[in-house]
C-alpha cells in the first residue's frame, strides 16, 4: 500500500539557487513526522511546495496514491489541512464564530445567496460541530471570548480547530510553537498530540523547538542544503554526525 503522503525526487530550484535538491520522503496514515534542519535547510520550501503555495521544478507530491492538484485550497479539499507560523484571525469575532466561518467557507455555506434563502441561520449541525472542535482543542471555557484577546498559545489552538474543519487525513504544522514559552509549546503539544490519537490524523511538522519536535513527532527527518541527511527516531537524529554538523558546525 501507498502512504499517505509521497514525496518522490522533488527538487526545487529559484534561479541558480538550488533550495530543494531531489528529496524523498513519505508520511504514513495516522503517523506523526518532525522536519527539522538549521536556517536555509530547505524544509520550509518543502513544506510550501507539499503544501501547494510553491511549483516544485521537478519530482512529485503524491497523496493517497495519486498526484495532488496544483492549488492550496484544492489539496485542502483533498484532505490536507494547514496552519501558519503567522496567526490571523479577525478582530471582534468570537473563538467559536472563528472556527464557525471557517466551517461555512468550506461548506460553500457563505455569501449573498445563503443569506437570501436561509437568513444567514446556523445550522445544528454547524452549531455540534464547532462545540465538537472547540473542546477536542481546549477552547470550550473561551469559546465567546473575541479571538483576538488571547494569548498566542490559545490563539495557535484556535487555527488548529479552523484548520481542522475540513476533517483533514494530513496536517501541515508550520513552526506551531514560534514565539510560545515552554509550558505554552508544551500544552499546545499535548492539544495536537490528543488530535492525531482521536482523529487518526497524520501530521508532517516543522518547528525550530527541539522539545516541541522530540514531544510531537514518532519519527523525525533532518535536512541540510536542501537534501535530506538523517531520519528515524528523534534520539537518532539528534545523534547522527552529519546532523550536529549541520547545526553546530563541527560533530560531538
Amino acid at each position: 500500500m501507498s502512504a499517505l503522503l509521497e514525496v518522490i525526487d522533488v527538487s526545487m530550484h529559484f534561479g541558480a539557487n538550488v533550495a530543494v535538491d531531489h528529496v524523498s520522503l513519505s508520511v504514513e496514515m495516522g503517523e506523526s513526522v518532525g522536519l527539522v534542519g538549521a536556517n536555509g535547510a530547505g524544509k520550509t520550501t518543502l513544506f510550501k511546495v507539499i503544501a501547494g503555495e510553491l511549483v516544485a521544478t521537478s519530482g512529485n507530491v503524491l497523496f493517497e496514491g495519486a498526484a495532488l492538484p496544483a492549488r492550496a485550497d484544492a489539496r485542502s479539499r483533498r484532505g490536507i489541512g494547514r496552519t501558519f507560523q503567522l496567526v490571523e484571525l479577525f478582530g471582534g469575532l468570537s473563538v467559536a464564530d472563528h472556527v464557525l466561518v471557517s466551517l461555512q467557507a468550506h461548506q460553500g455555506r457563505q455569501g449573498p445567496m445563503r443569506d437570501l434563502f436561509r437568513g444567514g441561520a446556523t445550522l445544528p449541525a454547524e452549531r455540534s460541530r464547532v462545540n465538537e472542535l472547540l473542546e477536542l482543542c481546549g477552547l470550550s471555557e473561551v469559546s465567546h471570548v473575541p479571538a483576538t484577546t488571547l494569548s498566542l498559545g490559545q490563539r495557535r489552538a484556535v487555527e488548529l480547530a479552523r484548520a481542522l474543519v475540513a476533517r483533514p487525513r494530513l496536517l501541515l504544522a508550520d513552526e506551531p510553537s514560534s514565539g510560545l514559552d515552554n509550558t505554552e509549546s508544551a500544552h499546545l503539544v499535548d492539544i495536537v498530540t490528543r488530535v492525531r490519537s482521536e482523529t487518526g490524523l497524520a501530521i508532517l511538522l516543522v518547528d525550530h523547538n527541539l522539545a516541541t519536535i522530540e514531544a510531537a513527532s514518532q519519527r523525525v527527518i533532518a535536512m541540510d542544503a536542501g537534501q535530506v541527511i538523517a531520519q528515524g527516531t528523534y534520539d537518532d537524529v539528534i545523534a547522527n554526525e552529519r546532523v550536529l554538523t549541520s547545526w553546530l558546525g563541527t560533530a560531538k
